[in-house]
This record gives C-alpha cells, structure tokens and sequence, in this order.
C-alpha cells in the first residue's frame, strides 16, 4: 500500500486544480491508473512519480519528498552554494551583484534568508538600522514585516507589505511545504499586518510599479525592485535563490546612492 504517496498525489492535483482527467492527459497516463494510484490500491514506478511530478509542476524539493513516500531514493541533490559542485553558479551570482552597485542586491533563499549581498545592500541597511553582527541570520520577510527594523522607515509600509505577502502566499501555495505556511503564519501574526490585508481604496495610480519609499531624516530613498531566478535548475538550493536588485525610482535616489558609493558625505540621517 501508498498511502503516503496516493495522499500527497491527491493534494498535489487538488493544490494545481486538476480533475484526474486533466492530470492522466498532461502525464500521458490512464486516468484508471491515476485513480489506482490516488486510492493507494496501486504502487507507481520510479519513472512514474518523476512523470507525475512534472505535470504537476512540483518544485524539486517536493519531487522528493514524492519518491520518498512512494519508496524510492531522492534524485534531486541539495548542496550548499559555497559547494565545488555550484561553483559556476556562485560566480554567476556573484556577478549579477557586482555589476548591480553601487545600486543594492542580496540573494535569498525561498524563505527570504538572506545568503549575500553586495556592498549597496550593506550601505543601505547600516544607513538605516545600523550595522549588523558579523555572521547575523537575516530574514528579510521578518525585517520588512516586522515592527522593529524596516517599518519606523518605510513611509508606504502598508502597500508594500500588502503585495509582498501575497506573494508569500503564493509560495505556500505553490510549494506545499511546512516551512512556507509557517513563515506565512508568522508574518500574518505581526503587528498591524491584519488591517493591511483589508481591501484598500482604488485610488488612479500614476506610477508603473509600487516603490519602496524609505526617509530617515533628510534623506529620501525611493526604490523598486527585480527578483531574477536561476533558469532550468536541477538542485534544489540552485531552483530556490532568488536575487532581488534594487533600482532608484528617481535621480535623487540614484544620486544618494552613488554618493554613498564614493564615500562621501550624505545629507543629514538625524532619526
């Protein structure tokens, strides 16, 4: 019997919005044998678990929980990105940052933890909250969130918040993970994030995208951003970053930020 296998089938179609029938086309496969398999009254093959995970869309990282529960070893690896195997990998990253200064960029992983950043990303956080501890873990969701790091200073707080957990609910529903629904819980539970998610007015909006407006005393910083993925991946850390570059809104912005590049005096940061 696969019942852990026929239950996260069964979830998985229902989490995509497939009938069995749309399921059994897209895999190539019998929808008598997709039932079979659903009930657990039918073991699938290796090749079958693969087939049906990609119909399904599923992220790798769930491609092998979905072996596992149907007895099979995991075929997607999971390495470190420091690891020899994704060094070609870390210099593409490493890159994409460099060529973003003096402008900001960090890479994350699927739960905003941050993993790098360049030198912009780290001019603009010790500008606005201070320096950070050597080897601090950073989550970027919790930060932005929050009530206590990024908040005090992003004056469109409330929009941003609005947009950025939608699309954390997103994830919780394309991944399925545990690990996603209790971020979402965890963001859902902070202060003031409860009248955010209420319907907001529709007013005419001017600008194309929703930038992050950040102002400590004199200064005001005006950004939207870019979240880049790594194409056709076959490692889960490799499928999971995400590189988000930051771009002045206005030539004010830009202006501060070079200037901060060039080590030179800034206006005014009194709190």
């Amino acid at each position: 019997m696969n019942e852990g296998f026929a239950e996260r089938l069964r979830d998985w179609r229902r989490r995509r919005g497939f009938s069995q029938l749309e399921l059994a086309l897209r895999a190539d496969v019998s929808q008598r044998h997709l039932s079979f398999l659903e009930l657990g009254r039918a073991a699938p093959s290796r090749d079958m678990v693969t087939k049906l995970a990609d119909a399904l869309d599923v992220p790798l990282r769930q491609q092998n929980a979905l072996l596992l529960a149907a007895g099979f070893a995991p075929v997607w690896q999971e390495r470190p990105l420091d690891a020899p195997q994704l060094a070609a990998i870390a210099e593409a990253v490493q890159y994409i940052l460099n060529q973003q200064e003096p402008y900001p960029a960090v890479v994350v992983d699927r739960h905003w933890n941050l993993l790098k950043a360049n030198s912009g990303a780290v001019r603009l956080v010790e500008f606005l909250v201070g320096p950070l501890a050597p080897d601090a873990k950073v989550n970027l969701a919790d930060a932005l969130v929050g009530p206590a790091v990024l908040k005090p200073y992003l004056t469109n707080w409330a929009e941003v918040v609005r947009y950025f957990l939608r699309s954390v609910e997103a994830d919780a529903a394309a991944d399925g993970t545990r690990e996603t629904a209790a971020l979402l819980e965890r963001l859902l539970a902070y202060e003031g994030v409860a009248a955010v998610l209420k319907p907001a007015p529709v007013d005419t909006i001017a600008a194309p995208v929703l930038p992050m407006h950040f102002r400590k005393g004199d200064v005001s910083l005006r950004l939207f951003t870019t979240i880049a993925t790594l194409g056709t991946p076959q490692d889960v850390t490799v499928q999971e970053l995400r590189i988000e570059s930051f771009f002045p809104m206005d030539h004010a912005t830009a202006a501060v930020l070079r200037t901060w590049a060039a080590d030179l005096p800034v206006l005014s940061s009194r709190a």
